[in-house]
């Protein structure tokens, strides 16, 4: 009867343990916008060297799923009950990957989630990935400093910072979301286009 009774004195704090502990407060969960560019695939000459995608390095603060946002000085939050599907630098990466395959002109391509070998790597540092105020105005900041690497070496061949900044004209989380959707196709656009102009530069020659 003792053991019976110990027993059930366990399994009773056990239960009230678990009632009292805070339940986690729900979170709507935001994928990156779809691309919205109409553009077609580019005419230019298709390219016969591979290219490696890395996830950029970043901050604590960013490398998360959180929205990330700064409402005055350098005041760094996030907004409530929000939440990105995937950490910012996964995203971006994933953005990249899919204006590449839009752009059509580097069909060798792979990321850094696969032990693929590529002649060249896209990587860098992702400086600003939130939303900024200055008073009562709102804008989208992503800001990448872009590398591009030779793959079998890691030697740094050509870099280049990207900035956009989109207005934002609604505070509210899904304005902010479709404004982080648009942003990132300008600046996917931008680094599409410079990384393909180095890449024809400085790709190695093609083996016989």
């Amino acid at each position: 009867m003792k053991l019976l009774h110990l027993t059930l004195l366990a399994s009773f704090m056990v239960l009230s343990a678990c009632s009292i502990l805070p339940k986690s407060e729900p979170s709507d969960v935001y994928r990156l916008p779809s691309a919205q560019s109409s553009a077609s695939a580019s005419h230019g000459a298709p390219q016969r060297w591979s290219l490696r995608l890395s996830k950029p390095q970043t901050s604590e603060a960013l490398n998360s799923s959180r929205i990330a946002v700064i409402p005055q000085g350098d005041l760094i939050s996030s907004y409530k009950a929000s939440r990105w599907s995937d950490p910012a630098p996964v995203l971006l990466r994933n953005r990249l990957l899919d204006g590449f395959q839009r752009d059509g002109r580097v069909t060798l391509l792979s990321t850094d989630d696969s032990n693929f070998q590529a002649d060249l790597e896209l990587g860098g540092s992702l400086q600003a990935f939130q939303t900024e105020y200055q008073g009562t105005h709102a804008n989208v900041v992503v800001r990448l400093d872009a590398l591009l690497v030779r793959g079998y070496d890691q030697r740094i061949l050509a870099s280049r910072r990207f900035e956009v900044r989109q207005p934002l004209s609604d505070a509210q989380v899904p304005a902010v979301v479709a404004g982080f959707g648009q942003a990132s196709d300008q600046l996917t656009a931008q680094v599409v286009s410079w990384a393909v102009e180095q890449g024809q530069k400085v790709a190695p020659p093609l083996r016989p």
